[in-house]
């Protein structure tokens, strides 16, 4: 794709053509297969330059323990905010780089915090909310109490907020944005998400508390994300699913998240009975009913949006 990179390319900044009303993108057959580009190398090596090296600098300077026993609301809003920032910049400069719009590495502008977003905020609420309903019916989760005065509930709400999102924008943007645009332009979409969520998995073994399950719904949530990508063609809806999911585990319903716990958290809550259903120090998103959970929510997407936008090997 060398060409790809020159002004005077056909296809230099410009977005894909939309496939016709209620035609899937997967039936336009796919270009060729591309050799290996020089060039894109040398992009994803810049992008991985800008993402890797801000956060360690923003470590450095600000002194941010690498070694958490809690989730801090300061310490997630310092990190979290420098990832995010450093991973939209990244896009930003590859995008003016290659000369191509922020739009093919699922970034349209236009849709930022738009109604894509809410509506899979919606879903990641409702989401974590349905695996804690079963297990409370079960017996193995139990509310005890609200853990905030009003005052306090408001503030820690909205902080939480704006940290999750600021998690839902560095992990999608990282490991859905360009890697998996550039995968799939040689591996085509699938092969591209299962690395990439795998990937994403791997990148939560460190968390303390992890298990079998958590790990396993990582991967399994991964590939939930880039499903949503494919059926609405951005990162939007996933960036809010993913945001809203951790926003109710973390500060709603005060469970741990990868085995940590809040600080500042709304409701009190326990867990009770074998690890591999109420999730243990993994929390719910570690309970075997996590993956039922996903699996009927990647059902109902289906329907909700019945035709891929992305496409299958981009352009």
């Amino acid at each position: 794709m060398p060409d790809e990179l020159t002004p005077n390319s056909p296809s230099a900044g410009q977005t894909p053509a939309a496939p016709p009303d209620g035609a899937a993108a997967s039936s336009v057959a796919p270009p060729p297969r591309r050799k290996f580009d020089l060039q894109m190398a040398k992009l994803l090596l810049l992008y991985l330059a800008i993402c890797i090296g801000l956060p360690i600098l923003a470590i450095t300077i600000f002194q941010l323990p690498t070694n958490i026993k809690e989730l801090s609301l300061h310490f997630e809003l310092t990190l979290e905010g420098v990832q995010a920032f450093s991973v939209l910049l990244a896009t930003f400069v590859v995008s003016r780089v290659a000369r191509r719009p922020m739009d093919d590495y699922g970034l349209p502008g236009r849709q930022a915090l738009g109604l894509r977003f809410w509506e899979g905020a919606v879903w990641g609420f409702a989401m974590l909310s349905a695996v804690v309903l079963v297990l409370h019916f079960l017996g193995d989760f139990q509310i005890t109490g609200v853990a905030l005065s009003r005052d306090k509930a408001l503030i820690y709400a909205l902080g939480w907020c704006v940290a999750f999102l600021f998690v839902g924008i560095y992990e999608e943007v990282f490991f859905r944005g360009l890697f998996l645009w550039a995968l799939a332009r040689r591996l085509t979409f699938w092969p591209a998400a299962l690395i990439l969520s795998a990937l994403f998995a791997a990148a939560h073994l460190a968390n303390p508390g992890e298990n079998f399950f958590g790990i396993l719904q990582v991967f399994v949530v991964g590939m939930l994300f880039c499903f949503t990508i494919r059926r609405t063609g951005s990162l939007w809806f996933a960036i809010g699913l993913h945001a809203a999911w951790d926003w109710a585990q973390t500060f709603f319903y005060g469970t741990p998240d990868s085995g940590l716990l809040g600080v500042g958290h709304f409701l009190n809550s326990t867990a009770a009975g074998p690890k591999w259903l109420s999730g243990g120090s993994a929390g719910p998103e570690g309970s075997v009913l996590a993956l039922f959970v996903l699996l009927l929510s990647a059902a109902l997407i289906n329907l909700r949006f019945p035709n891929p936008i992305y496409p299958d090997r981009p352009a």
